[in-house]
This record gives structure tokens, C-alpha cells and sequence, in this order.
């Protein structure tokens, strides 16, 4: 069994800053890639920022220079850091990671948080 427990999620004011952070537990031998996506009110679910885990990232175009996405690999987290926030961002935020669950897994599978809700207004 494996579990992504996000936290850090809130309301902020246009301009203001949130770190979201994401414990993956578990059944774990290995993690691929960790990221976040975000899921505004009747929109579809949309990626945000993604980290492998020899650390290369990529970005939403929207979240350039105001999203910050890091990991800590010896403790299985994934972090978002987000600044210069905007109505926009409202969304929830899921964390997402590709595990293999023991060193039989053949693939990484997909696994996700619960989501962490991110309400920017003022």
C-alpha cells in the first residue's frame, strides 16, 4: 500500500506565497518522477510542475518564474513552492509520483494525494 499525504494548502492573498509538500509512505522501492497538478472548478486536471528524480524539472507555462518544484529523494517528499500567487491559482492540488512498489514491479505506477485545496483571493 502506498500513500501521498499532501499538506500546506490554504488561502493567501493575491501576491503571497504557499509551500506545498507531499509525503509519499508506503510500499516503496523506488520513485520515478513526483509532481503536481492542479484541478480548478469545472476544468480538467492539469499539470502544474514535475520533477524526476535526478532533478530535472518542468513547468506549466502559466507557473514560470513563480513556481518553485524541489524533492528530498532520502525522504520520499516533493515540494511546491508558490509565489506571487494569483486568483487564477485557485485550484486543488494533487500530488502525484510513479512508484514501484518492490523490486519485482515490472513499471512505475501512478499514484495520488487527495488534494490540497488553494484559495487566492482577497
Amino acid at each position: 500500500q502506498v500513500q501521498l499525504v499532501e499538506s500546506g494548502g490554504g488561502l493567501v492573498q493575491p501576491g503571497g506565497s504557499l509551500r506545498l509538500s507531499c509525503a509519499a509512505s508506503g510500499s516503496i522501492f523506488s520513485i520515478s518522477a513526483m509532481g503536481w497538478y492542479r484541478q480548478a472548478p469545472g476544468k480538467q486536471r492539469e499539470l502544474v510542475a514535475r520533477a524526476t528524480r535526478g532533478g530535472r524539472t518542468n513547468y506549466a507555462d502559466y507557473v514560470q518564474d513563480r513556481f518553485t518544484i524541489s524533492r528530498d529523494n532520502a525522504n520520499n517528499t516533493v515540494y511546491l513552492q508558490m509565489n506571487s500567487l494569483k486568483p487564477e491559482d485557485t485550484a486543488v492540488y494533487y500530488c502525484n509520483a510513479e512508484i514501484k512498489s518492490s523490486i519485482r514491479s515490472r513499471y512505475f505506477v501512478d499514484y495520488w494525494g487527495q488534494g490540497t485545496q488553494v484559495t487566492v483571493s482577497s
